[in-house]
């Protein structure tokens, strides 16, 4: 059965409450897109950014009269507004098992030589391998994005045999399990979002790890312990404000990953940390940025 999707332009304004409209309306799913390719990369603390040119979709059951449908939709909104609406686009959408589309696009990657990110579908390419079993296209973290992909190929450059190690902003426990499973001793993961947490238990427990080599807390719930290896891509503006936090939970001479960072936005980062780390040149992987460093020893 084909869809009704529904297509209408919009402004940071207007959209939300056109979301509203088309779900009152009978949508039966409504998703919001850039409609003028603008990046949107930290919102102020507190906000919902949107697009300054945002397209509001709606998919609709195909036995739904278009004609009438637009009507009632384009007369509630006046209703409401006392606007006009702009035009609406409407293409028929041919139904599919979206699920196994979604998990075909999906295949293994590797990050350096020993490490690889494995849909839980997939057979492991290198059963000798450490392969970190995860379902991509969740949230927090899934190895796709450059921020991601910056900091897995540092740590399979690394012997992190025995080591302590920290992954604060943990997300889906990624780089945590990842250090597990290269050799770490033990990792203490941060999140401020629960259901990350509960994320990184899921996908620690699909991976095998024993419940005594991951610790999970909230921020202000997390001990003092100190890393040989502190992990954290977040942003840059909260990695900046945990500066004297993530060095006082580093270990002297212990080393110090930092990304989800802009290219532009390195140097200020740096500068937050140097009191406390000798830094390294920036690694940059499209337009974000890696930062590494070591714990001075005074």
């Amino acid at each position: 059965m084909p869809w009704i999707q529904l297509q209408i332009p919009a402004d940071p304004d207007t959209a939300d409450q056109l979301e509203d409209l088309l779900m009152e309306m009978g949508s039966d799913a409504v998703s919001m897109e850039d409609a003028a390719d603008q990046p949107l990369y930290e919102p102020d603390p507190g906000t919902t950014p949107l697009w300054s040119k945002t397209t509001v979709t709606g998919l609709f059951q195909s036995d739904r009269d278009i004609e009438q449908l637009c009507s009632d939709i384009r007369d509630a909104w006046h209703q409401q507004t006392q606007q006009s609406l702009a035009e609406i686009e409407v293409t028929l959408v041919e139904d599919k098992d979206w699920e196994r589309a979604w998990m075909d696009d999906f295949h293994p990657l590797q990050f350096g030589e020993r490490l690889w990110i494995v849909p839980s579908w997939h057979e492991a390419p290198d059963p000798d391998a450490a392969n970190l079993l995860l379902d991509p296209g969740l949230a927090f973290g899934t190895g796709t994005h450059p921020t991601t992909a910056l900091c897995l190929q540092w740590l399979d450059g690394q012997d992190v045999a025995g080591k302590q190690v920290t992954d604060y902003g943990c997300g889906s426990g990624i780089l945590g399990l990842a250090a597990l499973l290269l050799g770490a001793e033990h990792v203490i993961g941060v999140d401020t979002d629960p259901q990350a947490l509960e994320a990184s238990r899921d996908n620690a427990r699909r991976n095998g790890v024993e419940d005594q080599k991951l610790d999970l807390y909230l921020p202000g719930h997390d001990p003092d312990t100190q890393a040989d290896i502190m992990l954290a891509n977040i942003l840059a503006q909260p990695l900046i404000g945990l500066a004297a936090r993530l060095a006082e939970l580093t270990k002297p001479g212990g080393s110090l990953v930092l990304s989800g960072i802009l290219s532009n936005q390195a140097r200020d980062v740096m500068e937050a940390y140097e009191p406390w780390f000798i830094m390294d040149e920036p690694e940059q992987k499209e337009e974000w940025i890696r930062l590494t460093g070591r714990r001075k020893d005074g």
